[in-house]
């Protein structure tokens, strides 16, 4: 193997250990704001600004990085969205849905999608 090819399968390997983090920075991130849910309004602040700085600084890296996190949660759904619907069978299709929760982020890159988010859908209410 060429240096070239040696230095293109290490940059894929670090792009993709950078992608596979930032996914489970994010669902540790989804975790914590549910945690930070259930405590009273005095500790959930302090705990809340700390969470803010961490996903700042995850973003930032992933800026350096030429990537960014997409999250769609609360979005009509679209059969064109970068993401797999994991329950899609449970609706009918005239049925208007809405993104109810991501499971995992969208992740694009400087030239558009690196990888495709999951999602669970839910039924619009009117």
């Amino acid at each position: 193997m060429e240096v070239s090819e040696q230095t293109a399968v290490t940059l894929e390997i670090l792009t993709q250990s950078v992608i596979n983090m930032a996914v489970e920075s994010w669902r540790v991130g989804k975790v914590f704001e549910r945690m930070l849910s259930k405590l009273d309004a005095g500790e959930q602040g302090r705990y809340l600004s700390q969470f803010r700085w961490f996903m700042k600084k995850i973003e930032e890296s992933l800026e350096e990085a030429g990537l960014r996190i997409v999250n769609v949660e609360g979005y009509p759904f679209d059969p064109g969205m970068a993401a797999t619907p994991l329950n899609i069978e449970e609706f009918a299709a005239d049925d208007a849905l809405v993104v109810g929760q991501m499971l995992e982020p969208i992740i694009m890159g400087k030239d558009g999608l690196v990888k495709m988010g999951t999602v669970l859908l839910r039924k619009v209410e009117v």
